[in-house]
């Protein structure tokens, strides 16, 4: 007797079933998620049970509802028979109960997704014209479509496995609305142990197959975004410092793992005064607070003036309190409880005599010029005032460095430009070392006589501030420093290069023992010719104006070279000049005639860690 070959007809049905009901699923649960996204309104949580009462009904009551709706006397059912048109019994019927008991579960994990998505996205979107589905498609869908795919191959799981609904609805004719749920079914009933195995094997393959796939799809998004976001370049060959005994100055050597970068500072300073610039995030502020004590370094040493403040390896962690260095915070932390007078004698020893503690207040109260404010509370005091006063409480014990945690960010441009000159004098008859964090390159260049340029937590450059601004030696410090004209190069000869992005070639007078990759000149270094100026000038070329930028006193003039512009953007240069000279320029016929002094142009390679000059 020939045996009867195996019936593979419930792994297609169940497979269009599913895919199908995937289909419905997936655009019905979004919609419903987005549209509910922001609703607030009483209904919300009669809604929401609604929706989700499939995810918690045994499947044999959906099947009975469904029934009910679907049959030859349900409301569904008589508006279909319109059409000739009937789902009981059929496959369409298995598409309609997983559709059902899947969206619970579509719904839910889009709502989740699109919950992730930050609102002011979408508001900023709005403001900028778009539409509510121009919003949804291309803001709101693709930051949570991890999470919506997510859904959508857990709901084609749970439709794969759809059982009870589906034989209410559908029932279990072989070769029609037979599912593997219902085959399993069939075969346990019929003693068939393997075949009930067999149909056991293959739905679990393809329902982990999908979740699979969507979690490997998800992993590698999350993977490449963090290979964007996180550098771990090493540090540069001219930076890596082993401690030793050093007796005089600040050194440091640490690392601490942050959730974006590690912080790896490897530094000897025995300078005065240093600005440390860097973008937002970059690790400036807790370089400052690894120093002072407030945060704990992942390991390595940090040493002043032969003081171990921190050593890993010798299990040393002093804490803030006998440091003796001196915070100024950004929101000045001025005790409200003390008196201007009381705030800074906090910071003296106890053990020292009244008359003396006095006498010390008194100093640094005619130093910030606010005699006879002592008595006041912080409260009592402007903003500037209270600045003042975190000052003088940071410096009245003299410690061996002090910190300054972008002190001037709260104030506004009159107040800033007091506070700087205050500062400025204040640390002149200090002693000790400053660090002093901040954005604004000029505020640097005033205060301090060394900057040390951060990004990621790296060392990009340090050194005295003018030779860090004129030969900055990568990118990173190049943009950090304020420069804005870049062009990548072709290297002539040693002393001529072709800039790409700027179509023209140059003479410099840099040589670069590494391959340098990229061209630099900064905006106030570009100087315009008149008519009687000599010609004979290397780097002289004509240009056309763009457009312009102003100030109250300055202009930005953005320059094409050699050729007239496009359009607005369509420029090479950016210079600034002052307005007297601006009124002088705008009467010249184009195109200008601009020179790119050899001396002023710089080298510099997009390697972030790469010393050229």
């Amino acid at each position: 007797m020939d045996s009867v070959p195996f019936d593979f007809s419930p792994f297609w049905i169940s497979l269009k079933v599913a895919t199908t009901a995937i289909f419905f699923t997936f655009f019905l649960g979004i919609t419903a998620a987005y549209s509910l996204l922001e609703y607030r309104g009483r209904w919300k949580a009669v809604l929401d049970s609604i929706l989700l009462a499939p995810l918690v009904l045994p499947p044999t009551v959906v099947g009975f509802l469904l029934l009910q709706l679907f049959g030859q006397y349900g409301w569904m059912g008589k508006f279909l028979q319109l059409f000739r048109f009937n789902i009981i019994f059929t496959w369409y019927a298995g598409v309609v109960a997983a559709v059902v008991v899947t969206f619970p579960l579509m719904y839910k994990t889009a709502q989740g997704a699109f919950e992730q998505v930050d609102g002011n996205l979408l508001r900023a979107a709005k403001t900028l014209g778009a539409s509510d589905f121009q919003v949804f498609w291309q803001i709101a869908l693709p930051l949570a479509f991890p999470g919506v795919l997510a859904g959508a191959m857990l709901s084609f799981a749970r439709g794969l496995g759809e059982f009870g609904a589906t034989l209410m609805l559908a029932g279990n004719i072989p070769k029609q609305t037979t599912t593997i749920p219902l085959a399993i079914y069939a075969a346990v009933e019929a003693g068939a142990n393997q075949e009930a195995w067999l149909w056991t094997a293959i739905i679990l393959s393809m329902s982990f197959s999908a979740i699979a796939i969507a979690h490997l799809w998800s992993n590698k998004r999350e993977q490449n975004r963090e290979k964007g976001k996180r550098k771990k370049e090493k540090i540069p060959s001219n930076y890596e410092l082993r401690i030793t005994n050093y007796q005089e100055g600040l050194v440091i050597d640490i690392e601490k793992q942050l959730p974006e970068f590690d912080l790896q500072i490897a530094l000897h300073c025995v300078d005065q005064s240093i600005g440390i610039l860097g973008a937002s995030g970059t690790g400036k502020s807790m370089l400052l607070k690894c120093i002072a004590g407030m945060e704990t370094p992942s390991s390595g040493r940090i040493v002043i003036n032969g003081k171990v403040l921190f050593d890993s390896e010798q299990k040393i962690n002093l804490p803030s309190r006998d440091r003796h260095i001196g915070f100024l915070f950004q929101n000045y932390a001025l005790f409200p409880h003390l008196t201007v007078a009381q705030n800074i004698a906090f910071g003296l020893s106890k053990e020292l005599p009244a008359l003396q503690i006095k006498q010390k207040v008194s100093e640094q109260l005619h130093s910030i010029e606010l005699q006879g404010f002592g008595d006041r509370y912080p409260h009592q005091l402007s903003g500037g005032q209270q600045q003042r006063v975190a000052l003088a409480r940071a410096l009245v014990s003299q410690p061996d460095i002090l910190l300054l945690d972008e002190p001037f960010s709260a104030l506004d441009t009159h107040l800033r430009s007091q506070m700087e000159r205050e500062l400025i004098s204040a640390l002149s008859n200090y002693k000790g070392m400053t660090l002093f964090v901040t954005h604004n390159i000029e505020e640097a260049y005033r205060i301090c006589t060394n900057l040390l340029i951060l990004d990621h937590g790296q060392v990009m450059r340090y050194g005295e501030k003018s030779d860090v601004l004129e030969n900055p030696s990568n990118l990173a410090t190049a943009r950090l420093t304020g420069c804005k004209n870049f062009s990548r190069i072709n290297l002539i000869k040693p002393d001529h290069v072709e800039a790409i992005d700027w179509e023209c070639k140059l003479q410099i007078n840099h040589n670069s023992t590494n391959l340098p990759t990229h061209i630099g000149i900064r905006a106030h270094h570009i100087t315009f010719l008149d008519s009687s100026s000599n010609g004979n000038l290397p780097n002289t070329l004509p240009c056309w104006l763009v457009r312009t930028t102003e100030t109250p006193h300055r202009m930005t003039l953005y320059l094409k070279l050699n050729n007239p512009p496009n359009h607005d953007w369509d420029y090479h240069l950016q210079a600034e000049v002052f307005k007297e000279k601006w009124f002088v320029l705008k009467q010249y016929a184009q195109p200008l005639q601009v020179y790119l002094d050899p001396d002023q142009l710089f080298l510099s390679s997009s390697d972030s860690y790469s010393k050229i000059l």
